[in-house]
């Protein structure tokens, strides 16, 4: 009976995911700079039919392997290039992982816990997101977590009999990592594997012959690309590769820096409200009390993966929103872990928790709705503003159905009734309450008004990309961008990118600049560019020309 109802509800999980994560992927555009970034990857990589090396411009690109870019292509391929089959990915990360999740869970405590699980996941904010994207993040981050899982299952003694498998499986799932985002996926499994050895005082039973099924299955499957990459003659792409991430530890790469604790704040906000409710398990002590083993060690594996990651990537000078993005599997199981003790009794839920959530829930729901009513009185913030790329681009006009403002305030109010009700009653009826108000909340918010917030900041420059397709042409945006080489479907023959020969240079065909509507940005095009041509100016942009000198009839 038990394993008929676990089918049933993972039948219900999976059309669930289906329902929250594949509405609106191809609504709004790609956003500048990681999802149009591998997107174009994967377009590239239909137009030359090389698989192999992963491209932008048509030329080598060598910050990720090929993965990620491999599965948008495929989606591309059966769907079409866009937004929906760049993002289609993800989607599917997302059902896979609640399936992933609740059958982890249930394992480890049975369906409730496994639903709880799936349920902090699901309705936290940037866990949610995120499959809603087209980013790596996702697959890296779920491949990372099963082979730390399944290497948890080969540390555990009660489960002699499927060591060799567990090890394959553990390295299987590390080495897909290798192969979706590069060795930070090995990098991140050594560590924490480091930390629990020191925790257990180096205690671990292990066999030689399981060590060289890891090390081979590790080897072919997240080696594997790189391998080719050298046996085909491409030794500088791997040079390259490695150089890269070693940049990403040492500086603030790509403009991305941040103050120290940056990542504390983003998953203490970004993961809400599975941030707050895990709160009162990180203390010590908890694992002693835990009679079941099996969920004592999980939260070891979890709570020591959490830190590892949050520490290595404090440590790492680029600051970027997705680094962290790993830890929302320990954060979310810290979640259900304290959710089902609150359920049995055993935890409390605390006013200060009430407090810190209803503040939160406030914070981003006030944000919400006075951005769905910010057409209204942007002119009263005008005056406010210095920038002038800023000033130019609140220029734009929004288009609301009219209910947007509810969306905050569904998100306030269930919150509200959560802290209320769930403090003197905790129950599922009253969780389920706070679940509900941010699933609405998050899926409507995107829905509903990331595309109209993109018009106040790329829409200008995508919408003259997109009139360029099919024109024999060159473009040049003055700012690092990949949006022009997606959306005006760059072919090989207009891929240069020469800024002086482009500004200065006897082009063969006309040539557009892009640039932000800035007096010294303007300054700095007109300083390179000769012979520009005004074409016309649009909130946060102003585009040019440069046309080729005319041939005269005696060449």
């Amino acid at each position: 009976m038990d394993r008929k109802s676990g089918i049933v509800i993972q039948i219900c999980i999976a059309l669930a995911g289906i329902v929250l994560f594949l509405p609106g992927l191809g609504g709004v555009r790609l956003f500048d700079w990681d999802e149009i970034n591998f997107a174009e990857s994967a377009r590239e990589m239909l137009i030359t039919g090389d698989l192999l090396n992963v491209q932008i411009n048509f030329e080598s690109f060598w910050e990720k392997p090929p993965l990620f870019i491999w599965m948008q292509a495929l989606c591309m391929k059966v769907f079409g290039v866009g937004e929906m089959a760049a993002r289609l990915p993800n989607a599917i990360a997302g059902i896979v992982t609640l399936l992933v999740l609740f059958n982890i869970g249930r394992r480890c405590a049975g369906n409730r816990f496994g639903l709880l699980w799936v349920l902090m996941y699901a309705a936290s904010f940037f866990p949610f997101f995120y499959f809603k994207s087209g980013i790596i993040d996702p697959w890296f981050n779920l491949f990372i977590f099963l082979g730390i899982y399944f290497f948890s299952r080969y540390a555990d003694p009660e489960a002699k009999g499927r060591m060799m498998q567990n090890a394959a499986l553990s390295a299987l799932f590390i080495g897909l990592g290798i192969l979706t985002k590069g060795p930070v996926a090995f990098l991140i499994f050594i560590l924490t594997f480091g930390v629990w050895l020191i925790c257990r005082r180096f205690r671990f039973e292990f066999r030689w012959k399981d060590v060289a099924v890891y090390a081979v299955v590790l080897c072919v499957v997240g080696g594997a690309w790189f391998i080719l990459q050298i046996a085909t003659g491409h030794y500088t792409i791997i040079k390259d590769f490695i150089l890269y991430q070693i940049r990403l530890f040492e500086t603030q790469d790509a403009g991305h820096g941040g103050f120290l604790f940056y990542h504390f704040v983003i998953l203490f906000f970004g993961v809400f409200p599975a941030s707050i409710l895990a709160l009162p398990v990180f203390r010590r002590g908890v694992v002693k009390n835990e009679q079941n083993r099996d969920m004592a060690e999980l939260f070891r594996w979890c709570m020591i993966s959490f830190w590892v990651v949050l520490i290595l990537f404090t440590i790492v000078r680029t600051k970027i929103i997705h680094y962290s993005s790993f830890c929302y599997f320990p954060l979310t199981f810290m979640a259900a872990y304290s959710v089902s003790g609150m359920l049995d009794g055993k935890i409390k839920f605390k006013k200060w928790m009430g407090g810190v959530m209803i503040g939160i829930a406030s914070l981003f729901g006030v944000a919400v709705t006075a951005l769905t009513l910010f057409d209204r009185f942007k002119e009263h913030i005008y005056p406010l503003v210095k920038d002038h790329y800023t000033l130019k681009s609140m220029g734009a006009t929004s288009e609301w159905i009219g209910f947007e403002p509810i969306i905050g305030i569904v998100l306030i109010v269930c919150t509200v009734l959560f802290c209320v009700r769930f403090r003197k009653s905790a129950t599922v009826a009253n969780l389920s309450i706070l679940c509900a108000g941010t699933i609405f909340f998050i899926f409507t918010t995107m829905l509903c008004a990331v595309g109209e917030v993109e018009k106040y900041s790329q829409a200008p420059a995508i919408d003259f990309y997109m009139e360029r397709q099919g024109e024999d042409c060159y473009i040049y945006p003055m700012e690092k961008s990949y949006a022009h080489y997606f959306y005006s479907d760059r072919q090989p023959e207009n891929r240069c990118a020469d800024r002086e020969w482009l500004a200065t240079g006897d082009i063969d065909k006309p040539c557009y600049f892009v640039v932000k509507n800035d007096p010294k940005k303007i300054q700095e095009l007109l300083d390179v560019v000769e012979n520009e041509v005004k074409l016309y100016e649009e909130n946060g942009f102003v585009f040019y020309v440069r046309y080729p000198k005319p041939k005269s009839h005696f060449q």
